[in-house]
């Protein structure tokens, strides 16, 4: 038999018994699917949350500024009245309120908590331009610059657009990182590798029909991913050159199956690898961006993400699929994966043995 019919042989055999497997199916690619679908239910058509005002007693400058311009300052304000200073205060102190707002005199003060400085900071953008709108008004005279904003994304642009991406690259990574490190295992303690060290088939078209096999079902869950998310109910729009995400895929499961080659070689028990690949798994999931957008963590949070292939495969995902980049800005991130590919690879190597002695 030749190598390529050992190659094709193997490989069916492999997807066949992934396919009888209900236990893997399930977590490989239903688990998945059922985190999509909630997030996008729940999520998907929501934006950015508005922040909540308190206006203690009366604030001539405010109440102005929502009589001219209310609808536009409801969109990204909800404005509630207080006449208790101390207590407006104290919601603020306990996140109930965003800030609280009083004019003394020709002042307006704006009370804020630092726990929030996502939220604070757009309260006080937003009272900096109330200010200078009446400062404008008082004087009679026009404005000499205008400002035009506009959205940099297509207006269809929703939080599906993010969680699709995201919760694919999270399934992906678990799939592959728990895929290579239990067959690994359960091969050696078993006594499989020995076999397959005897039979005719050499030993690297096994490991590469093992991993033919991840390709194929990876490439299975982006079509599913993407297929469910595109349902009128979610919306998802994908961009021009969504196809870059394909070879994303296949980077980002070769440095997953890296990871969990090594994980498999240094392992001598099928339950120091579960945990080991647990340990390494739900980091990287939430380091690599899967539950929640990464721009508003700490700054040691997000420089700590760079050492997981999860962030990579996230952002260049995301790039070609949610944010409409072109090719060019998904290639860094392929090259990275490949990197983790090749040294996860080398490192495996390094600690195989055939047996469990």
């Amino acid at each position: 038999m030749s190598t390529l019919e050992s190659f094709k042989s193997l490989s069916r055999a492999m997807f066949l018994g992934f396919r009888r497997d209900r236990g893997a199916l399930f977590f490989t690619v239903l688990f998945p699917l059922m985190f999509l679908v909630i997030f996008g239910g729940v999520f998907g058509h929501q934006s950015t949350s508005k922040v909540k005002v308190l206006e203690i007693g009366r604030v001539p400058v405010l109440d102005q500024a929502m009589a001219h311009g209310g609808d536009e300052l409801g969109d990204t304000m909800k404005l509630s009245k207080s006449s208790d200073r101390h207590d407006a205060l104290h919601k603020v102190t306990k996140g109930d309120a965003d800030a609280a707002v009083e004019q003394v005199g020709n002042q307006l003060v704006v009370h804020y908590s630092a726990a929030d400085q996502v939220k604070s900071g757009t309260v006080q953008g937003l009272m900096n331009s109330i200010v200078q709108g009446a400062n404008q008004a008082a004087t009679g005279k026009p404005p000499a610059y205008h400002v035009t904003s506009q959205q940099v994304e297509d207006d269809s642009l929703k939080a599906i657009q993010f969680f699709t991406p995201s919760l694919l690259g999270w399934a992906l990574a678990s799939a592959g990182v728990f895929g290579a490190s239990q067959t690994l295992v359960t091969w050696r303690t078993k006594g499989i590798l020995r076999r397959l060290q005897l039979s005719p088939a050499p030993i690297p078209t096994v490991f590469a029909a093992r991993v033919a096999v991840s390709l194929a079902v990876a490439l299975v869950q982006f079509a599913l991913f993407v297929a469910v998310a595109q349902l009128p109910f979610f919306g998802l729009k994908l961009g021009h050159y969504w196809w870059m995400a394909v070879p994303m895929v296949l980077s980002g499961v070769l440095a997953f199956l890296a990871i969990g080659m090594v994980i498999g070689a240094w392992a001598k028990t099928q339950e120091t690898a579960q945990a080991v690949t647990q340990l390494v798994v739900l980091p990287m999931a939430f380091l690599g961006g899967s539950f929640f957008p990464l721009d508003a963590s700490p700054t040691w949070m997000r420089t700590l993400a760079y050492i997981f292939p999860l962030r990579y495969l996230n952002t260049g995902m995301l790039n070609v699929m949610g944010r409409g980049l072109g090719p060019m800005s998904a290639l860094p991130q392929m090259g990275i994966l490949l990197g983790f590919a090749v040294v996860g690879g080398l490192v495996a190597m390094r600690l195989f043995r055939w047996d469990s002695a």
